[in-house]
C-alpha cells in the first residue's frame, strides 16, 4: 500500500492511520519519498522538514498505540504551508532573499490549528516576490513549474502549493489570497481550494510588517488547498474561528440554514469587463450543466455592477501597491518589479477624495450584491477567463501585464466584498486543468463548497499526476 499513499487524500489518509492499516510514519515517509522523485523538476517545496516531520510522526504512532487521548481530525497526516505563513522555527521568507533568515518562533493560528488537529508539516512551498504575481517564480528560490506541463506556469501565488498537491507531494496545503491566489493556481494545476468569508480564518504573523495596509486587511485571506473538495471543507473546519492575534477574526458556524427550495445559480461564462476564451466558456457551461443535473436552478445572469467590482478591486488595491512601492522596490526581484510597475503605470492614480469614495462604493456595491444573492445564492464564473499561460509571459511587456490583470477580473469581486468562493476543476482543455469559482454571499461558505462538490463529483478528480506526463 505505501506505494499508493502519496495518491490518497487527507481524509484517506486520516482514516487509514486511525484504522491502524499504515501508521504515520510509513504516510509521512511515502511524501517524503515522493518530494524526492519529482519536487527536483517542479521546485514547488523549498524547505523539506524530513527529520521533524519524521519525529512527529513517530511520536503521532506513539500516542494512538497508548490511546494517550482522541486523535485528531488529521492524525498523523502531512501537510505543506506557502512561505508567507508563519511556521515557528523556519522562515517566513516571502519569497525575497532579504527576509531569508526571518524566522518565526512561534506558528501562525492556522498553522497551530493544524497541528491541533495531528496534522504534521512537512514542508514549506513557494511563491513569488511578496505574493504580488499570479506566476510564481521568486527572487530567493526561483521558478515553479506547473506539473501538467513544464512550459505553463502553475499560477500565483500559491503556485508551490499547487504544483505539490497536484503531484503528489502533499495531500492537504494552506495559501492565501488577496487577488485570487489560492483560485488561481488551483486553475492552473487541477486542485480545488476555497477563499472564505473575510474574517473566517484568523490571519497573523510576527515578521515585520505585522499589520498591512488596509487592503490587505479587508481583502487578504488564509485558506485551505487539497485535491479534493471534502478536504478543502475539512481544512475549514480546521482552521475557522476567531483567535486574539487577528481583532478582525469571528465567531461563526460553518453553515447556516438553507432557503428550503432548490438553490438557484447565477451562471456568468464571459464575465463583463473583458475577453473569455470561447473554451473557458464552454467548462463553465458544463459545469453549470452538471449543477442543473443535481437539481440546481441555473441561469446566464450578470451580478449588478460587475465591471465596478472589478475596478473598485483594481482602485483598492492599486492605489495602496503605489503607496507601498519605494519599500517594495528595495526587497522584490528585477522581474517582480518589473510586473508591478507595468501594473501600477497603468492604472488612474486616485486623489484622496477619490480614494475616500470607494469605500463608500464598496459599500453600496455590497448591499446590492447582498439583493442578488437572495436571488442567487451562488455565482458560477471561471477563475481565469484563459487557460494557463507560458512562464514569463506576464511581465513580458506592460501590454502583457494589463491583459493579466485583465484575465484575473473573475476572482477580484470576491476579494473586495469579502465572500467565500470556492475553485474546482471543471475539465480540459488540451489536456490542461481549466478551473471553475463558486461565489455565494458572506458565510456562506457551505454553500460555495457545496456547489463545488457536485461539479468535482461530476467531472472526477484530475490528480495526483506524475509531472509533465500531458506536456511532454
Amino acid at each position: 500500500m505505501a506505494d499508493a499513499l502519496w495518491r490518497r487524500t487527507a481524509s484517506e489518509l486520516a482514516e487509514l492511520i486511525r484504522s491502524g492499516q499504515v501508521s504515520s510514519v510509513e504516510v509521512v515517509e511515502a511524501h517524503l519519498e515522493r518530494i524526492e522523485a519529482v519536487n527536483p523538476e517542479l521546485n514547488a517545496v523549498v524547505l523539506v522538514l524530513a527529520d521533524q516531520a519524521l519525529e512527529a510522526a513517530k511520536l503521532a504512532d506513539q500516542r494512538k498505540a497508548t490511546g494517550d487521548g482522541e486523535l485528531g481530525p488529521l492524525h498523523g497526516v502531512p501537510v505543506t504551508i506557502k512561505e508567507n505563513i508563519d511556521v515557528a522555527g523556519t522562515p517566513t521568507t516571502n519569497g525575497v532573499v532579504a527576509l531569508r533568515e526571518a524566522v518565526a518562533p512561534v506558528d501562525a493560528p492556522l498553522v497551530e490549528r493544524l497541528r491541533a488537529a495531528g496534522a504534521i508539516v512537512i514542508g514549506r512551498t513557494n511563491l513569488p516576490d511578496m505574493g504580488l504575481r499570479i506566476s510564481t517564480d521568486c527572487s530567493l528560490w526561483g521558478l515553479t513549474r506547473n506539473p501538467w506541463h513544464p512550459d505553463l506556469t502553475a499560477g500565483g501565488s500559491s503556485g508551490g502549493e499547487a504544483s505539490a498537491l497536484a503531484s503528489g507531494m502533499s495531500p492537504l496545503g494552506a495559501g492565501n489570497d488577496i487577488g485570487g491566489s489560492l483560485r488561481n493556481p488551483a486553475h492552473c494545476c487541477g486542485v480545488s481550494s476555497l477563499k472564505p468569508t473575510t474574517g473566517r480564518v484568523p490571519h497573523a504573523t510576527v515578521i515585520p510588517p505585522e499589520d498591512g495596509p488596509l487592503s490587505f486587511q479587508l481583502m487578504a485571506v488564509n485558506g485551505p488547498m487539497a485535491r479534493d473538495i471534502a478536504d478543502v471543507r475539512l481544512g475549514l473546519e480546521i482552521m475557522n474561528g476567531p483567535d486574539r492575534r487577528d481583532p478582525a477574526s469571528v465567531p461563526a458556524p460553518l453553515a447556516l440554514p438553507g432557503s428550503g427550495g432548490p438553490v438557484r445559480v447565477a451562471m456568468l461564462p464571459e464575465p463583463p469587463g473583458g475577453s473569455t476564451d470561447a473554451r473557458v466558456s464552454e467548462v463553465v457551461r458544463q459545469a453549470g450543466a452538471h449543477l442543473a443535473a443535481a437539481g440546481y436552478e441555473v441561469a446566464e445572469v450578470t451580478p449588478p455592477d460587475y465591471e465596478t467590482a472589478v475596478e473598485l478591486w483594481h482602485s483598492f488595491l492599486f492605489t495602496e501597491l503605489r503607496a507601498l512601492q519605494p519599500v517594495l522596490s528595495q526587497v522584490m526581484g528585477e522581474t517582480a518589479q518589473r510586473f508591478l510597475t507595468a501594473v501600477l503605470d497603468s492604472e488612474p492614480r486616485l486623489d484622496l477624495e477619490a480614494y475616500v469614495d470607494t469605500f463608500v462604493r464598496r459599500r453600496r456595491l455590497a448591499r446590492a450584491w447582498g439583493d442578488f444573492f437572495v436571488e442567487y445564492p451562488v455565482i458560477l464564473s471561471p477563475v481565469w477567463t484563459r487557460p494557463a499561460f507560458r512562464h514569463g509571459w506576464d511581465a513580458e511587456s506592460e501590454q502583457n501585464a494589463v491583459a493579466t490583470i485583465e484575465l484575473l477580473r473573475p476572482v477580484m469581486p470576491a476579494n473586495l466584498l469579502g465572500l467565500p468562493a470556492a475553485a474546482t476543476p471543471g475539465g480540459l482543455v488540451d489536456g490542461m486543468p481549466i478551473g471553475v469559482q463558486c461565489m455565494a454571499a458572506p458565510f456562506r461558505d457551505d454553500r460555495a463548497l457545496d456547489a463545488a462538490e457536485v461539479i468535482q463529483a461530476a467531472v472526477g478528480r484530475l490528480v495526483p499526476v506524475d509531472p509533465f506526463v500531458n506536456g511532454g
